[in-house]
């Protein structure tokens, strides 16, 4: 006998006031079920999961939940009135005696209980939020973005306890490994509709971009019919002295579908300009050391960084990620050692707390009033964009800003709206050093692409801190470890293979001790703070080249998509001539990417070789 379902959505339909928010929508969430919602910033997936929690009443439609069924809801800025500390929240609610929950998913997120609310910072507040949902255990939680603010480890915890979890659940994340580890299906939102894919996020873009490709092709087909039926209601008309009603009316009905068709929403313009290059030098720090009181944040620690590299700093929330890049930039002096920067150094910094913009001034204000981006003698409706000068309203559009929104303050702005408004300040002037703390937070998941896309050909030099370990891997050529007992460790390459690399230095360093092989190498490594790699074996791979080997196709297979994307862009045959700049970029990608495509394919053939020795 079938199950009933945990929770289901029918003829739902939304209107704040202007355009429908969603129009028939419906959704069926069963027992079992693990879901990613996904859609674009902007596109109602907070407002949707509030509709399924039952905190959003829509202006029709039906949601039903059977008796007996708890949806626990966990949300992006938990309201805790009326609780003395985040223990006190988080426990409210439970059965006596069942406190000790709270405690154990306090203890895998790292949350201090004790602190009181009102001190207590937003993603402390958010830790608790999720402590209190997972201590209940309801039949359905619906997670919205539980991954933000989160040290890598406190999520490889979370994803732990979904794993194992009985109870189904909703999910939004930005956190591509978080969402790809975790669900088994996906419910898409897009202008308005929801599709859902008895797949998880692992295929979802294929998915997405098989039902665009299928929209193009059907769009094109009715411009075609219509193109040709009013070719002929005009034509018609000398040759008949009464057209054809029927066909009239089945014109303007044609007219009127194509008018009703809502557009896809862009993907914001992203592009940086690095300037004048610095200098082949950008960073040089030497012995530097940091503590706040009894606190150690850093021990000796050495590091120079060379133009064009790209450098992330991991570790826990608190271990000092932030200190570090501040003292690499000059932004913080160091307790002892010395630090040196480069010449010529153009900087844009993108900081997780968006401090640099103003939550009462307008997104206009946020462009205009930085007198570095005024465009002088031009009544502040212009700004300096690359050296440009373009209309706020039209470099707001570019970071997908409506006009309404232009004039609408900063605080009225979602997390990711905030984070595309501070992308458009920091991009619109040249810079050859990008430094960018956290800047995963709360964007969707095409603009990172594209941010991803961005670093990826821009000439300058990039400082990342980040806990998204699927950004690291795709960014990161240096990764410094901040592993605890102020040690900051360096390791070649991006999150998983600086895993990697950890993982056969741990193993290899008791096998040198059994073999009563001189300590000096180790020795070494805690001097230099870089990791000393063991020899390889004389046949057959290494750890770091058989990880290398199976990461191979994966990229080899989006290297061959994103040729053909560019294939396809070029082959339009104006655009040399009405877009010359994006022609001669997009000429530039292409080259790169075949290039990058040869070699990986070259080094697949070579590992291969090696693998079957």
């Amino acid at each position: 006998m079938a199950r009933a379902p945990l929770l289901q959505l029918s003829d739902i339909a939304l209107t704040f006031g202007g355009d429908p928010v969603f129009s028939d929508l419906g959704l069926v969430i069963q027992q079992g079920d693990r879901v990613a919602l996904v859609g674009r910033n902007g596109s109602g997936k907070s407002t949707l999961m509030k509709v399924m929690a039952g905190l959003v009443e829509p202006d029709t439609g039906e949601r039903i939940v059977p008796p007996g069924v708890h949806v626990g809801y966990m949300e992006q800025d938990p309201t805790m009135a009326g609780h003395a500390t985040l223990g006190d929240f988080a426990t409210s609610g439970l059965p006596e005696g069942e406190s000790y929950r709270v405690e154990m998913a306090g203890e895998g997120l790292k949350l201090d209980l004790s602190r009181p609310v009102e001190t207590a910072s937003g993603g402390e507040r958010r830790r608790a939020a999720l402590a209190k949902l997972l201590a209940e255990a309801p039949e359905l939680m619906l997670l919205d973005e539980p991954s933000n603010h989160l040290d890598i480890q406190a999520i490889q915890w979370l994803e732990e306890q979904l794993v194992e979890t009985r109870t189904a659940f909703v999910l939004i994340s930005h956190d591509r490994a978080f969402l790809n580890r975790l669900t088994r299906a996906t419910l898409w939102l897009d202008r308005g509709e929801v599709r859902r894919q008895e797949h998880g996020f692992t295929s979802f873009e294929a998915w997405r971009d098989k039902v665009w490709a299928e929209e193009d092709d059907a769009r094109h087909k009715l411009d075609r019919k219509i193109k040709a039926e009013a070719k002929w209601a005009v034509e018609g008309i000398s040759a008949r002295r009464t057209r054809n009603q029927g066909r009239v009316r089945a014109l303007k009905a044609l007219r009127e579908e194509r008018s009703a068709q809502i557009r896809r929403q862009g993907t914001a313009d992203l592009a940086i300009d690095t300037g004048k290059a610095s200098g082949k030098l950008v960073s040089e720090v030497k012995d530097i050391t940091k503590a706040y009181g009894d606190n150690l944040i850093l021990k000796p620690f050495s590091m120079r960084i060379q133009r064009g590299e790209r450098v992330a700093l991991v570790g826990p929330n608190g271990a000092g990620k932030t200190t570090l890049l501040k003292m690499l930039i000059g932004q913080e002096p160091a307790d002892s050692g010395t630090i040196r920067l480069g010449t010529n150094l153009d900087l844009a910094v993108f900081d997780q707390s968006r401090a640099q913009l103003d939550p009462d001034a307008t997104l206009w204000e946020s462009l205009t009033g930085d007198k570095a981006l005024r465009v002088q003698g031009r009544g502040g409706d212009q700004v300096m964009v690359r050296g440009t000068p373009k209309h706020v309203v039209g470099y707001l559009k570019d970071f997908l800003f409506n006009e309404q929104q232009a004039r609408a303050p900063v605080r009225s702005l979602s997390g990711g709206e905030k984070a595309r408004l501070l992308l458009a300040k920091i991009l619109a002037q040249p810079a050859n050093l990008l430094v960018l703390d956290e800047p995963t937070n709360d964007l969707d998941i095409e603009t990172l692409d594209l941010l991803q896309e961005l670093i990826s050909d821009y000439d300058g030099t990039v400082l990342l801190v980040s806990h998204d370990r699927d950004f690291l891997d795709r960014i990161a050529t240096t990764t410094v470890a901040m592993e605890g007992d102020g040690r900051a460790v360096i390791y070649a390459g991006g999150w998983s293979d600086y895993q990697a690399q950890r993982a056969e230095k741990l193993g290899a360093e008791p096998a040198k001790a059994k073999s009563g092989g001189s300590g000096s190498a180790k020795q070494a490594s805690r001097e230099t703070g870089k990791p000393v790699a063991p020899a390889p074996a004389p046949n057959g791979l290494t750890f770091t080249e058989k990880h290398r080997l199976e990461a191979l196709p994966a990229e080899i297979e989006r290297l061959e998509a994103e040729i053909a994307k560019l294939e396809d862009f070029l082959a339009d045959p104006n655009l040399f001539t009405d877009q010359p700049a994006k022609f001669q970029k997009a000429s530039e990608a292409l080259v790169q990417r075949q290039q990058a495509l040869g070699a990986a394919e070259e080094e697949w053939l070579e590992l291969e070789e090696k693998a079957a020795q």
